[in-house]
């Protein structure tokens, strides 16, 4: 490099080495075979001299490969989505790929622009943490002719590899702890279920279950993320439905969980003695709220990881029929469901 701090090219190279710029191609990209010894060394000490260190994307183009992976999110606060990037990065690194993340932040305007700037970079391969991505951004994957793993949930009538929980048993396990801790009243309490299939596989089971004790009332309820006052709403008419009876709320996802804990704040119950709560996806502070509240942990990493381990197959022409990986979860019991 030269004193003004200028990267050398390999131009530079080929000049202060008096050959031409094929000849340092041929000695970079390993065909030194075709090269004199006394060219070779030229080339070597020119290289030496000028510190000169070759563009690795322009080399990965020529040859048809970037190592580029391109991961968009909905959403990067949500707590499930930061454990699901920790287990793509990491796989890329053993990997030998280098990761693009894109944060949409919801805005369906953002997934079309980021398809366009991956494309445009050239990755190999997308993974999609679909987590609150709406159906109008997805069907725009769709149009993506990359090879793609979902995360999370599955787009209807888009045929993709798919990683994430097994919800039908997450959700029967959970909804079998709350009936064995006596509750007599449960309200499954959702975003707005749309075609996500994650919700809505969560749902059925939760009512399938429910129904093996026609005793018992099962609720369901959907809401709009930050809508506090209609959650409030809705928390305060089922525990007035339902006066004398032991309630317990069962909560679809981590960002719902924390509304709904504060909510019952401003309602002022308790969970733990007033009402019961359960929530889907470990949250940090969880277990330092009130009596702690239950949580359906998802391993979070190890889908991210084994999302990119399948993208990876099939960036290298695995033609095997789509799949889809389901982890199980951990029922992590604290005191908001406890007697």
């Amino acid at each position: 490099m030269s004193s003004q701090g200028i990267r050398a090219t390999i131009s530079d190279v080929a000049k202060a080495a008096k050959t031409g710029k094929t000849s340092v191609s041929r000695y970079l990209n390993g065909e030194q075979h075709l090269l004199s010894d006394d060219l070779k060394q030229r080339i070597e000490q020119a290289i030496q001299r000028l510190n000169y260190r070759p563009s690795q994307m322009a080399r990965s183009l020529k040859g048809g490969q970037t190592r580029l992976i391109g991961m968009i999110i909905a959403d990067i606060t949500n707590p499930y989505s930061v454990d699901v990037l920790r287990g793509v990065e990491e796989a890329c690194r053993v990997q030998g790929f280098t990761l693009l993340v894109c944060n949409t932040n919801n805005e369906i305007n953002q997934e079309q622009h980021y398809l366009e700037l991956l494309s445009s970079y050239r990755v190999e391969g997308l993974v999609v943490n679909a987590v609150g991505m709406r159906e109008e951004a997805l069907s725009k994957l769709q149009q993506s002719l990359l090879p793609m793993v979902l995360i999370d949930r599955k787009i209807p009538d888009f045929s993709c590899d798919m990683v994430g929980l097994d919800n039908h048993c997450a959700a029967t396990e959970a909804t079998r702890h709350l009936i064995e801790q006596g509750f007599e009243a449960v309200m499954f309490l959702s975003e707005p279920l749309g075609l996500v299939n994650t919700r809505l596989e969560r749902l059925h089971a939760f009512q399938n279950t429910m129904a093996e004790c026609p005793e018992l009332i099962a609720c369901h309820a959907e809401v709009v993320l930050n809508k506090g006052e209609l959650l409030d709403q809705v928390l305060s008419q089922f525990c007035h439905q339902h006066r004398g009876m032991r309630k317990a709320v069962m909560s679809a996802n981590g960002a719902l969980t924390l509304q709904v804990a504060r909510s019952l704040r401003r309602l002022g119950l308790n969970w733990g003695s007033d009402i019961g709560l359960l929530g889907f996806d470990e949250l940090e502070w969880a277990e330092l709220a009130g009596a702690g509240i239950t949580t359906l942990k998802q391993p979070t990493y190890q889908i991210g990881y084994a999302a990119l381990e399948l993208l990876v197959n099939r960036i290298q022409g695995d033609a095997q029929p789509t799949v889809e990986q389901k982890y199980p979860g951990e029922l992590i019991v604290r005191g908001s469901t406890l007697r």
